[in-house]
């Protein structure tokens, strides 16, 4: 299959969580990718590990907001872009850009003092995409 190519900002989709439309930073200096929530609550479904967190989908009206649920996948300990660091859960959850999707973790995280709610890394990029940092918005949604 050929690589996606993509720009340093792109419009994904986190389809397991009823997420559609939302601008994302790739960064490839970011080992994980991470995502802006609210409101983290741990609870148990079936006896396993669950988030419930708010999401703001859109960036340009924060009052509106999705709940949404997921398993536990993990919890690790990361360093953010300011150096600090946080012990954050883990989600598994499919990405999509385009018309490809494929499965990602992504770390929880308040990124409220960020432009982007959403960074995709490295590790989320996997061998899926070549980035064009000139570049913003390639992939057709």
């Amino acid at each position: 299959m050929a690589k996606l190519i993509i720009g340093n900002l792109e419009t994904g989709h986190l389809p397991d969580l009823g997420i559609s439309d939302l601008q994302v930073r790739v960064d490839t200096g970011a080992k994980t990718s991470a995502l802006h929530v609210d409101n983290l609550e741990r609870t148990k479904v079936n006896g396993k590990p669950h988030i419930s967190f708010d999401l703001h989908p859109d960036i340009y009206n924060l009052d509106q907001v999705s709940r949404c649920s997921a398993s536990v996948f993990d919890t690790r300990k990361i360093k953010s872009s300011n150096g600090d660091v946080e012990q954050r859960y883990v989600i598994q959850t499919r990405f999509q850009l385009g018309e490809h999707v494929w499965p990602i973790e992504i770390t929880l995280s308040n990124r409220k003092d960020m432009t982007y709610l959403m960074l995709l890394g490295r590790e989320g990029m996997g061998d899926n995409v070549l980035v064009d940092p000139s570049k913003s918005f390639l992939v057709n949604t």
